[in-house]
């Protein structure tokens, strides 16, 4: 007797295939108290996560204690120069409320018990024990970290579900907080709805259905890269620490590009037409016409690694809302800089000087804060590097890296501590103790 082979139904046929490809995947929860921060090497976790998965690493940070407090939040909150905002939610009649800051000191004890959150951008520039948080990051460039965004949040307190459009590490402080994410992409279901709802200023998703449900306390981190919807409401009164990555659109690079081109654009190179002949129809514009026009463009040298190069050493480097970094403070002699490293003085990196460097075709270049200096490799590769240069540091550089350092004292991006100056490792960048003019950058918004 022949028997048929049963054929599984379509809907069983793609269980099993997407039960087969879970099973293959990294998983999205993991354990990182053996191996902080990642749980596993950062080769193995850029390789599986970055850009492509979500992860919850438990115990990230294990035995976390908060560099900060609320009180201090909410003290930086009320300064000018801080990036600041409020988002309440009216639970009644789901209505979200933003307010931007600078606060006075005097609404927060007046302020809900419930349902609203503080959130502050950059506060690595203004407290260095936040900012310390970042060697922890060195798996990645660190040009590619634009700030900690630090937010407290009361019970119930949130921002909505929302999505980003760059990587975010999403670092628990104080407190709970349950944070639901969508990774139906990551699970092979298709890409998730990003429409927006139209009846509140914030980009809030309009529709939302998580995948997974996690309560993060103290210690637990979670990764999450772009265009993953995600949703955190505070348990209980915490903090959480945001690490967001500086991630521009296609759009800003061409943008300011082009406006690079244009402003080193020598204005004698123009369209050119030595050959033209008589047209077969005036109306027309023609293929040598367009070529013409291409040949114009190609003046501009758009395709030159170098000046490619050099353009975004400048524009990486630039923080996207904060003010230049000044000169202050007491003016002191390069014999007296190098006399005061001599004996035991270090230079301080300014909190809001960004650095990077790359190589070129002779030598090296060092971008701090949009301007580039011509370095040897070494030099450029050294000061981008430390945050603090001793009299030893200053030594190993060659004459033009140290010509360099002194320049960028004097433009204020390093601060001279000596011994008996405050400073070191738990000095707390505040805006009376910085350069008139500065300010804190954009970045973050989880």
């Amino acid at each position: 007797m022949n028997r048929k082979t049963a054929r599984p139904s379509p809907k069983t046929a793609r269980t099993r295939a997407e039960t087969r490809r879970t099973a293959a995947a990294p998983p999205f929860e993991i354990d990182a108290r053996a191996l902080p921060p990642l749980g596993m090497a950062p080769v193995d976790f850029l390789r599986d996560y970055w850009q492509k998965r979500p992860l919850l690493i438990r115990n990230a940070f294990p035995d976390f204690v908060s560099p900060i407090q609320p009180e201090d939040l909410a003290g930086l909150a009320c300064e000018e120069l801080a990036l600041s905002r409020i988002v309440s939610h009216d639970r009644a009649g789901d209505r979200w409320q933003l307010r931007s800051g600078p606060f006075r000191e005097d609404e927060f004890p007046g302020m809900p018990h419930q349902d609203w959150t503080l959130l502050v951008q950059d506060v690595d520039k203004w407290d260095a024990d936040v900012a310390s948080l970042l060697d922890h990051f060195d798996f990645l460039p660190r040009w590619r970290i634009d700030d900690i965004m630090v937010s407290f949040a009361a019970p119930g307190g949130s921002v909505g579900a929302h999505v980003d459009q760059y990587d975010v590490f999403l670092l628990q402080a104080q407190g709970h907080r349950r944070w639901q994410i969508d990774a139906s992409a990551a699970l092979g279901r298709g890409e998730p709805p990003l429409d927006f709802r139209n009846d509140t200023e914030l980009k809030l998703l309009r529709e939302f259905s998580p995948t997974h449900d996690w309560v993060l306390g103290p210690g637990d981190m979670l990764y999450l890269p772009p265009g993953v919807p995600h949703h955190g409401v505070a348990e209980d009164a915490c903090l959480t620490f945001s690490v967001g990555m500086r991630a521009p659109s296609a759009a800003e690079l061409l943008g300011d590009f082009v406006d690079t081109l244009a402003a080193d654009a020598d204005e004698s190179q123009r369209y050119r037409d030595p050959d033209l002949a008589p047209p077969a129809d005036p109306a027309e514009i023609d293929t040598a016409a367009m070529n013409r026009a291409v040949e114009a463009l190609n003046m501009l040298r758009m395709n030159d690694p170098e000046r490619l190069g050099d353009w975004f050493g400048r524009f990486i480097t630039l923080y996207r809302s904060a003010g230049e970094v000044m000169a202050g403070g007491p003016e002191y002699s390069r014999i007296e800089v190098e006399w005061d490293l001599e004996q035991g003085a270090v230079l301080d990196r300014h909190p809001w000087s960004r650095m990077a460097w790359r190589r070129a075709r002779r030598g090296a270049r060092l971008y701090v804060n949009g301007q580039a200096h011509a370095l040897s490799s070494r030099d450029a590769a050294r000061i981008a590097n430390q945050r603090s240069l001793d009299g030893q540091d200053y030594r190993a550089l060659s004459q033009a890296g140290r010509d360099c350092v002194f320049e960028l004292f004097r433009a204020g991006h390093y601060q001279l501590r000596v011994d008996d100056e405050d400073g070191g490792n738990g000095a707390s960048y505040l805006p009376s103790d910085g350069p008139s003019g500065d300010g804190p950058a954009g970045g973050s918004a989880t």
